[in-house]
């Protein structure tokens, strides 16, 4: 288990440090979303990548805001309403305000919280993340979301695996170009939880007036690292096969459970929770 109140680093998988697997030179997701968002961890390469598809996609900016948003309101009931205590978070990025432990912690002092991410950016600032209440845990994982298995048996130190887990994704499976591949990804996590675990889903796309999207994410491709693949409502709703949809089901991140007060325009990116019966 990690200490409580200071948690863990697990290093999974990596073999390098940091900054052998960072390149200045490329501007890499974790930090253009960073820029995007405001904050101040990216180099010049990625403020400009970041520039140019906002040039191609203006509305780039409020999706990644959106997927912020979502993440605090999916997190918000899981700890209250649904009374949710574990919590893995695949594809964590750089830290920012409102983190998922943050979240959670605040309603539940005594949540378990597990980050995973393999971007070397990410593990530079993983400390940042690992901060608990006494009660709870956190930890972070240095595991790519290809290697379910790993991100399970490293994960298994800080969570009980035999309990409820949110097991989230938020802006991830678009990374996995190959939809059958990343569908399996989900099947493995899923499948090692129990019944009252859920999936927290984001995920761009082409449809909710995201079409102009296209030829940013080809610039993106083209320019950036890793490659990124948007997908339609259904394919998406192939990930959430055996699970149980929360109203409102699959909808713009930007309109999922709102109350008024924090609705932005509609974004062309997916959110959806849905729990293992």
């Amino acid at each position: 288990m990690a200490d409580r109140g200071e948690g863990e680093h697990v290093s999974e998988q990596s073999g390098q440090e940091p900054g052998e697997r960072t390149a200045s030179h490329i501007a890499h997701n974790a930090r253009v979303w960073n820029y995007w968002l405001g904050g101040k961890d990216h180099y010049e390469v990625d403020q400009q990548v970041g520039d140019q598809v906002t040039s191609m996609y203006p509305s780039i900016g409020e999706v990644a805001r959106a997927d912020r948003a979502f993440l605090g309101r999916a997190v918000t009931y899981l700890a209250g309403q649904a009374g949710l205590r574990q919590y893995l978070d695949i594809g964590t990025g750089l830290p920012t305000a409102e983190n998922t432990h943050e979240v959670a912690q605040r309603i539940a002092p005594d949540s378990r919280v597990v980050y995973v991410d393999n971007d070397p950016i990410v593990l530079t600032h993983a400390r940042a993340l690992l901060t608990s209440t006494d009660e709870g845990a956190t930890s972070y994982v240095d595991a790519d979301a290809r290697d379910p298995a790993a991100i399970l048996r490293a994960s298994s130190g800080t969570l009980d695996l035999s309990r409820p887990v949110a097991v989230m994704m938020l802006g991830i499976l678009n990374f996995i170009l190959d939809t059958a591949e990343a569908t399996s990804i989900v099947r493995h996590l899923l499948d090692a939880v129990p019944s009252g675990s859920y999936l927290v889903l984001t995920h761009p796309t082409l449809e909710l007036g995201g079409e102009g999207n296209e030829e940013a994410m080809r610039f993106w491709n083209e320019n950036a690292t890793p490659p990124i693949t948007a997908r339609s409502r259904t394919e998406i709703e192939g990930f959430l096969e055996g699970l149980d949809v929360l109203e409102p089901g699959l909808v713009s991140c930007a309109r999922w459970r709102t109350d008024g007060s924090d609705e932005g325009p509609i974004v062309a990116q997916f959110g959806v929770l849905a729990r293992k019966p």
